[in-house]
């Protein structure tokens, strides 16, 4: 490509560790940003466990409890642009390396805690995990089948958008407002806030008609034969995405039910009409509806099996899969960046590091000799 990632020149230093954080650096990481994560090596069962968000970074082990492990920290960070940290509130002031204390050192530092619910308010201190947050936010209630028990979603929906998503973007708007100001600031990102802000358009139609949504029975979840999936012949499944009065119009001529047009969002019919639909792709394999749909203005489309999303030809195009290569032959599939940017690019580089691969040469590189990074191994700072 020859071009420099959009981020480069920046330094973040990430403290965070699971999935929120670390998927957030790996953006960074992918835009050219240089990301140094840190972690005990007391915890080094904990972490890593999804190595594939951690490609195209550098690791090294450090202790924050000790006084030599928080005089690195502030060495790094007094040169970082960023800090990135996943823990419950209060942690990082107990170590010592809270914003307030890295701002003493580096005015300019954009210093971003995700947690799951803030870090003010009656559940801050609550411990959680996805389907906690998506819960408490109100998404869970409208996920599954009508009358059926909430369905929690085979993706981390709260990690990943409510709080690693809105880690990016919280860290770009501050970087941004520092190149006006020279000030850096602090970014509290709550996963149960990015969760609510998903609710949107159920929120006005609610207000709109006066009824809460029902799980499974909305505008846009399986209330109406134009926006639903349907079993086929094979046992698969494929989805209609017919909002547009147009689309449904092409699918009901399709299936020779033209006077099924006017009737999109008749609820005197409705069943009637999703009952029709689910009888005519249930008599064909998904093969043959791939085929027979194949061009058609309806907006549908194969629900599509992990394994199969890894292969399909667009996402292929799109460069959404890409494969790392390593010392020694190794290999890894990672999923690429979504964002394209026409003049910096995203590359996704490097196979994930090693549990604290790093930790000697980035010292050396802060002004550490080879006889002091030996006393801090022997002491169980690094």
């Amino acid at each position: 490509m020859g071009k420099t990632g959009a981020l480069s020149g920046i330094t973040v230093l990430d403290l965070s560790r699971l999935l929120p954080g670390p998927y957030a650096s790996m953006i960074l990481a992918d835009h050219g940003a240089r990301v140094i994560c840190m972690e005990d090596r007391r915890f080094e069962a904990e972490v890593f466990k999804n190595n594939t968000v951690n490609r195209g970074k550098e690791h090294m082990t450090l202790n924050l409890k000790s006084n030599e492990g928080k005089e690195i920290f502030f060495r790094l960070a007094e040169s970082a642009d960023v800090v990135l940290e996943g823990f419950r509130p209060g942690v990082t002031a107990r170590l010592g390396v809270d914003y307030q204390s890295v701002n003493s050192v580096n005015p300019g530092i954009v210093y971003c805690s995700i947690t799951g619910y803030g870090q003010s308010g009656p559940y801050s201190g609550f411990v959680g995990h996805d389907a906690n947050y998506l819960s408490v936010a109100g998404v869970l209630d409208l996920i599954g089948e009508a009358e059926g028990r909430p369905v929690i979603p085979g993706i981390q929906v709260a990690d990943m958008a409510g709080g690693g998503m809105n880690a990016v973007i919280g860290i770009m708007l501050a970087l941004y407002n520092r190149e006006k100001t020279g000030k850096g600031q602090y970014i509290d990102i709550s996963m149960t806030d990015g969760s609510m802000s998903f609710l949107s358009l159920a929120v006005s139609l609610q207000q709109a008609t006066g009824r809460q949504p029902r799980r499974g029975d909305s505008y846009l979840s399986h209330r109406y034969a134009c926006y639903n999936t349907y079993e086929t012949a094979d046992s698969r499944y494929l989805s209609i995405g017919a909002v547009e009065n147009r689309f449904w119009k092409n699918l009901c001529e399709y299936f020779e039910v033209p006077e099924y047009t006017p009737l999109q969002y008749d609820d005197e019919r409705r069943e009637e009409i999703l009952e029709f639909f689910r009888h005519k792709f249930l008599s064909r394999p998904l093969s043959y509806w791939k085929k027979a749909l194949a061009g058609l203005e309806i907006c549908w489309a194969p629900v599509q099996s992990l394994l199969e999303a890894l292969k399909d030809p667009c996402l292929a195009n799109r460069e959404m899969v890409v494969e790392l290569s390593g010392e020694g032959g190794k290999s890894l599939k990672v999923l690429g960046a979504p964002v394209k940017l026409s003049e910096n690019p995203p590359r996704v580089k490097g196979m994930p590091p090693g549990f604290g691969k790093d930790t000697r040469p980035i010292l050396k590189q802060f002004g550490y000799t080879d006889e002091q990074i030996d006393l801090l191994a022997e002491k169980g700072v690094i």
